[in-house]
């Protein structure tokens, strides 16, 4: 077996009835009482996980199992890599982007190690990080891309520019509605779609509205969105607008954010699914002309860029969009804006 080789078949007992009888360092309660411990710690690293890495892990794992059905439940992570290498990626039309693969390998280890207790060797998925980083290196040398790459930041003077083209009709009311409470919330696709209208309320105190995000993959919560110092780009005026166009009979259960017919621009019952709410960014972005290409994650990014430039701590951001306490991936956000901010060339040049 090389040192990237990852049975997944054998028991932790079979392993251990196989191998050969070692002294036992301690006496068996000690024994016993140092395994519970070691199972008690597992299980406190693991409830403590994001909902979102959990359930990655839970995908990697998944395909790691794929792929070893097509080699008769036998491979190995190197191997493991290559086949992730040629899989579809989310979006149609894409490969599976080298983070991802990244992701899945790391996946793959601590589902092993933490859950199934598999013993692996030290520096295990070394080999097949070798082989992704040389991939990655022929990839960029041959200017290709793979996945979505990263999505870039919808910034308050996009906003701008895109509530100055932006149609006087319902479907301009709505998706400036949109485009603003998506930043607010600093949301996900899929959690704008699933919001109701029961989920959008006014403040007791008419400080500006409270949106019960109660579908997330990320963390369920309510977030406060207080009215904006900028008139036109307001979410709160801004929901108003569109909850209006609603209608007073609105059934509090049905989307917050709907379909409009294309010709009569009437509301239609259906409710813009994640895909849909993607896609309204990407038209909008396209019509204003901007520098950027909108997808479904710009404005999450976004309120991180503008907020981290507003001098807000990260534990702000952190809750408004539902990040797990000192996130790598909300803090990469910030950091990556403050290349000017911090820089070794102030007071050089």
């Amino acid at each position: 077996m090389t040192n990237t080789d990852l049975p997944v078949t054998a028991s932790t007992t079979d392993r251990q009835t196989a191998a050969a009888a070692r002294p036992a360092p301690f006496d068996a309660a000690t024994a016993a009482r140092l395994d519970q411990l070691d199972r008690e710690a597992t299980a406190h690293v693991d409830d403590n996980r994001p909902d979102k890495t959990r359930k990655g892990y839970s995908a990697d794992w998944k395909a790691w199992l794929r792929f070893c059905a097509e080699k008769n439940l036998t491979g190995t992570l190197v191997a493991f890599v290559e086949w992730c290498w040629r899989q579809p990626g989310q979006r149609r039309g894409t490969l599976t982007a080298p983070s991802t693969i990244d992701r899945r390998v790391t996946g793959v280890v601590v589902t092993a190690r933490c859950q199934l207790k598999l013993q692996l060797q030290e520096g295990i998925a070394e080999e097949a990080r070798a082989l992704l980083k040389a991939k990655v290196k022929q990839m960029e040398k041959d200017g290709a891309s793979r996945g979505n790459g990263s999505a870039d930041a919808l910034l308050v003077r996009h906003m701008e520019k895109v509530a100055a083209t932006l149609p006087g009709n319902r479907f301009g009311t709505r998706d400036l509605s949109l485009m603003t409470l998506h930043f607010a919330i600093a949301g996900h696709e899929h959690e704008l779609a699933w919001l109701r209208l029961r989920d959008v309320t006014e403040d007791p105190e008419g400080r500006g509205l409270v949106v019960d995000v109660r579908v997330s993959k990320v963390k369920p919560r309510k977030v406060a969105v207080p009215f904006g110092s900028r008139a036109h780009l307001c979410p709160v005026r801004a929901w108003r607008r569109w909850r209006d166009e609603l209608g007073p009979n609105a059934d509090p259960d049905s989307f917050a954010f709907r379909a409009l017919h294309n010709r009569w621009h009437t509301v239609l019952p259906k409710g813009l699914d994640p895909e849909s709410v993607g896609d309204v960014l990407e038209r909008i972005g396209a019509r204003a002309d901007l520098d950027i290409r909108l997808t479904g994650h710009s404005p999450r990014r976004g309120l991180v860029t503008e907020s981290s430039r507003a001098g807000n701590p990260d534990a702000v951001m952190e809750k408004q969009g539902g990040w797990a306490p000192g996130s790598k991936v909300m803090r990469r956000y910030r950091e990556e804006d403050e290349a000017f901010k911090e820089n070794a060339l102030h007071g050089v040049l």
